[in-house]
């Protein structure tokens, strides 16, 4: 005997023939409704490495300016005129002796000439003097090094001479070459210390007194 299907049990079997077919529902990411996250910020360079740090203009001028040409800017040999002009600011004139024309000049934040001062005479910038120990002169020499040490950055080449008011001192100096017709001249004290020196024109180079 046949029976035939029920209609009931013929749907549910079809159903279930159908949702296997069916692929399944595309879900929706996790995250989806949250932000994107910003993108990491540029790479920048701090301030403080390309700004140049800042500087007192009431200060002292940064030193290191010596040669045997001339002092910064300041050519030996220069007109009074263009030595003030090329030292940029202001400078003391210390008065000349009667009859006298030599003078010296002084910067501005100078106590005295005993520092740093420049010479004058015949209206030409001629010499300066340093007595600090700041400043380097031409080679490397400073006020406060020992003789023997100063001979010796020198290779020797210092030519000594007696202090003309200093017993046991003496003078230590090098004509330039190639340069300028100049000369550097150190005065060592009776200890061996380097007191001052100075850089200038032959023969103003040797004025032992300066403008006096």
């Amino acid at each position: 005997m046949t029976f035939a299907p029920k209609p009931v049990l013929l749907t549910f079997a079809l159903t279930l023939a159908l949702a296997a077919c069916k692929p399944p529902a595309a879900q929706p990411p996790a995250e989806a409704d949250a932000p994107a996250p910003a993108p990491p910020p540029a790479a920048s360079v701090p301030a403080e490495s390309t700004t140049p740090p800042a500087t007192d203009p009431a200060a002292p001028p940064a030193l290191a300016q010596a040669g045997l040409a001339g002092f910064g800017d300041m050519k030996l040999g220069s007109s009074e005129d263009e030595a003030k002009a090329a030292w940029g600011g202001e400078l003391k004139s210390l008065p000349a002796g009667e009859g006298s024309t030599c003078h010296y000049l002084l910067p501005k934040w100078a106590k005295d000439g005993n520092e740093l001062a420049f010479m004058i005479e015949d209206g030409k910038f001629v010499r300066y003097d340093v007595g600090n120990d700041k400043e380097t002169a031409p080679g490397g020499g400073k006020v406060g090094m020992q003789a023997d040490a100063l001979q010796q950055l020198y290779n020797g080449g210092l030519q000594p001479t007696p202090h003309k008011y200093v017993e046991g001192g003496r003078y230590l100096s090098m004509a330039a070459s190639g340069v300028a017709p100049s000369k550097l001249v150190f005065e060592v004290g009776a200890d061996g210390k380097v007191t001052r020196w100075r850089v200038g024109l032959i023969p103003q180079a040797d004025y032992v007194e300066g403008c006096s």
